[in-house]
């Protein structure tokens, strides 16, 4: 079977200023892949070009078979792919059960809309006992746990998540990597772009190095994270 994610000689950027350079890339429908890479090797603009919200230069990206290379991020989100962007996107004036609802908005059956708000409460304890609060009220790495929660409302094949450690406590951190293997069991694939390169080889199988919008290195993630280059620049060991 072909990957449920296939991205081929992607380029693109912001107008005339490019930042990724024929990227080639690819997920399988029960895995979970890794981004790393340096401030500016072009992690983000890459998330942000398969998601629809930046328009390609050239190349495709080919998601379960279909070629959606340019898509807007609300028709990729039909065909079941969500982002969750850095920094935060809460509905702040709305309620924690608000926000979730707007994210079953594609959902017609109430039945498995109740399903998925049971199961994103089992994942994200804090977020049923906070249900009725305005989400701007809440720490921000229960609002970064919302955001996920939100994304997983809608059918999902593919998550991408986009730096989700960053200015987290530690023990919010664990919390949001811990679920990534959850998602693995339940079929929904994960694109995790992530500056924490131990946490993010430590719950992908495989992994890309991005370097000045190019892949630098590949392979699984277990070799990767014993890489002498790996380790001295993303690990921090000599």
């Amino acid at each position: 079977m072909p990957p449920l994610l296939s991205i081929s000689r992607l380029s693109g950027g912001y107008g005339a200023v490019p930042v990724l350079h024929e990227i080639s890339l690819a997920v399988e429908a029960d895995e979970t892949v890794a981004v790393l890479g340096a401030n500016g090797a072009g992690k983000s603009t890459l998330v942000n070009t398969v998601a629809g919200v930046l328009r390609p230069a050239g190349g495709t990206v080919l998601l379960d078979g279909e070629d959606v290379t340019g898509l807007k991020p609300e028709a990729l989100a039909g065909k079941g792919l969500a982002l969750v962007r850095q920094g935060r996107s809460v509905f702040p004036h709305m309620t924690v059960q608000e926000n979730l609802d707007m994210g079953a908005y594609l959902l017609r059956d109430r039945r498995r809309a109740a399903e998925r708000i049971t199961s994103v409460f089992a994942m994200f304890p804090i977020l049923q006992e906070r249900r009725h609060q305005p989400a701007g009220a809440m720490s921000g790495g229960e609002q970064k746990m919302l955001e996920i929660a939100r994304a997983l409302m809608k059918p999902m094949k593919l998550l991408i998540l986009d730096e989700p450690s960053l200015g987290l406590a530690p023990i919010v951190m664990e919390r949001i990597f811990a679920s990534i293997a959850a998602f693995n069991r339940d079929g929904i694939a994960v694109l995790l772009v992530e500056q924490n390169a131990a946490s993010a080889l430590a719950v992908s199988r495989r992994a890309y190095v991005l370097e000045l919008g190019r892949i630098r290195l590949e392979g699984p993630s277990a070799d990767l994270a014993s890489d002498p280059e790996v380790r001295r620049h993303y690990l921090g060991v000599a």
